[in-house]
């Protein structure tokens, strides 16, 4: 029983660190970057498109107002947050971070854990030229 509780109190406090401290997330893993690629096309390639390209006058607002799904790719501004920021915009959904916006991100907290978030990340990451690269992982330290 004892080594039972042990290992419970080791994978909790596993899992509370790693929510905690695993930026910058980097695309050295090609393991974390073909997950990522997996779960990106589960659930983002509807809005974001193949490719990370998003949608045509992505900075246009849609019929409806909306903001429009950006892309990705190092092409939008994505590169320009750091990694919690991009993190959390994934978890939350901008619904939740900003108020009054107007556009469709919503989150993936009930969807994705926190690995599978970082895993888009990293796959997303891959995309980016080396100097952007190298800026968004230094913001993210």
């Amino acid at each position: 029983m004892k080594k039972f509780i042990i290992l419970i109190s080791f994978i909790f406090i596993s899992e509370a660190s790693y929510s905690h401290s695993h930026f910058p997330i980097t695309r050295d893993s090609e393991l974390m970057i073909a997950r990522g690629k997996i779960i990106y096309q589960n659930n983002c390639i509807s809005c974001h498109q193949v490719n990370l390209v998003g949608v045509e006058n992505w900075k246009e607002l849609d019929k409806d107002g909306h903001r429009k799904s950006p892309p990705l790719n190092g092409m939008g501004h994505t590169w320009h947050h750091d990694d919690a920021t991009l993190h959390n915009i994934i978890k939350y959904g901008l619904v939740k971070l900003v108020k009054n916006y107007q556009g469709q991100m919503l989150g993936f907290e009930d969807k994705l854990k926190d690995k599978d978030i970082d895993s888009v990340l990293a796959y997303i990451k891959n995309f980016w030229p080396d100097d952007m690269y190298q800026h968004q992982i230094n913001l993210s330290k």
